[in-house]
């Protein structure tokens, strides 16, 4: 391997030019036609016996480049990209510029790279506060859903009124035919909860235990395709109608529904519960403000690999969380009507600030020379331990110190920024210029590639890291 050009490109990019000389390549095809022979039947020979020259000379000299490039550009670009001393950031984008007998590999690869950061200022940055107030109305409505819980249905003999619940038989027809999905039994639903169809629980008013109905409905025109927008009738029994009976709100009840002997004392803590939780989001949201104000004062040009790596990230994450809550990725994506490419274009913005908010607290970090100590690493390894019942060292196992230690770096940064502002109005921002048409980044070279016998046409791929496999060249 050697690289034969490095070209500085826009957006924090190196674009290498890299050579797999002849000889190497060669091997690699060899390789190829040693692993993927067994696959071809040839006439006349017994199946992965045909001669490699006769299966060339049948499909073509490029038959095996596929699986040859697969097999050495992965090394070649890692050692391309050391040997450059370049920090990948992740996702390059591969172009075969020229393969074959003579010439061996020669592609190019844009690798992005750290940016490089210029932050305007860190320290007295401004963004409001909420004040926290809590009144009598908040802590009357933190008790509803206690009354909610203790509220027992009882049966009634009078009319179903809005609240109350009626148990139900109904079944559903759409044009005198009963339609799949419209039929229950025993139905306990409550008047107003807006669980059924606009109209379904309106009618059910003023009907009592014994009663019978048709109810005409007309469906939603954004339901389900069979029944977006049309009439249909559904017949209804009401087998008993049920009042909602609330509790009396006084000590009593604090006694049942809470570890204090008074409503009072049950009210106060109720308030000082609300005043925290709200004192607690306030700090968030000007933490996040400031944050915001951070990263509006980074310049630095983001490559489209380093965004694409923390999409990755996201990525893995949402497959995390999916995963337990005991649902596979597939199902979720299925079930929000969503494709992988639509969620990560909808994840993109978050990954970009992600990105942002790290370089910016990076460069705090660098600009106060912060470091993390061993000390604060094995206390933040206990921490870990006692959080998820594991010993030190099977923290220790699962996660990676050098990481460990770089969100330690930034939340040391993070803490500063915040220390350092203050509660005001936020400074406006400027609105942002125009942005020109930007140059392509990636060129193919196919001056070289033209003219000589055997030569494929260069190819384009985006790859994330060099883990997966390069486009088929074109056979001849």
């Amino acid at each position: 391997m050697k690289v034969t050009n490095v070209e500085k490109k826009e957006n924090s990019t190196v674009e290498l030019t890299i050579q797999v000389e002849p000889e190497e390549f060669e091997a690699a095809v060899q390789k190829a036609y040693l692993k993927t022979r067994k696959n071809i039947a040839v006439p006349g020979f017994r199946k992965g016996k045909a001669p490699r020259k006769i299966i060339e000379s049948m499909y073509g000299t490029s038959v095996f480049y596929e699986e040859a490039i697969n097999d050495v550009y992965p090394a070649a670009y890692e050692d391309a990209v050391k040997e450059q001393g370049l920090e990948d950031m992740g996702h390059p984008v591969m172009d075969i510029v020229k393969v074959n007998k003579e010439k061996g590999l020669i592609f190019t690869a844009l690798v992005s790279v750290r940016p490089e950061v210029s932050l305007k200022a860190y320290k007295g940055l401004t963004a409001p506060k909420a004040e926290v107030n809590v009144t009598d109305e908040d802590i009357e409505n933190e008790l509803q859903p206690y009354i909610r819980r203790a509220t027992r249905l009882v049966t009634t003999e009078h009319e179903a009124h809005m609240g109350d619940t009626a148990v139900i038989d109904f079944e559903g027809f759409d044009d005198g035919k009963p339609f799949e999905g419209g039929k229950g039994e025993n139905y306990s639903l409550e008047i107003g909860s807006g669980s059924f169809v606009p109209g379904f629980e309106d009618q059910l008013i003023g009907l009592k235990a014994g009663d019978e109905k048709d109810l005409d409905i007309t469906f939603p025109q954004d339901y389900v395709p069979d029944l977006a927008g049309k009439q249909v009738v559904f017949k209804v029994k009401v087998k008993e109608v049920k009042e909602p009976q609330i509790p009396e709100v006084d000590d009593e009840f604090a006694k049942d529904v809470s570890e204090f002997e008074t409503l009072a004392d049950f009210k106060k803590d109720l308030g000082e519960k609300l005043t925290a939780r709200r004192t607690a989001e306030a700090q968030n949201d000007f933490e996040s403000a400031v944050l915001d104000q951070l990263v509006d004062n980074l310049e630095a040009e983001i490559p489209d690999g380093m965004v694409e790596t923390q999409l990755d990230k996201i990525m893995d994450e949402y497959a995390m969380r999916m995963s337990g809550q005991g649902m596979s990725m597939d199902d979720y994506l299925k079930m929000m009507g969503m494709t992988p490419e639509m969620l990560r274009t909808s994840a993109k913005p978050s990954a970009l600030r992600q990105v942002k908010t790290q370089l910016a607290l990076e460069a705090v970090a660098a600009a106060e020379n912060m470091e993390v100590t061993d000390e604060e690493c094995d206390a933040e390894v206990a921490k870990l331990a006692e959080q998820y019942k594991l010993t030190a060292e099977q923290v220790k196992a699962a996660v990676s110190l050098d990481a460990l230690k770089q969100d330690l770096l930034l939340q040391k940064a993070s803490k500063l920024v915040v220390d350092e502002a203050k509660v005001g109005e936020a400074p406006k921002k400027e609105e942002p210029a125009e942005e020109k048409p930007k140059k392509t980044t990636r060129k193919k070279k196919t001056e070289e590639a033209a003219g000589e016998e055997g030569e494929e046409k260069p190819k384009r791929t985006r790859k994330k890291k060099t883990e997966e496999s390069a486009e088929e060249p074109k056979a001849e």
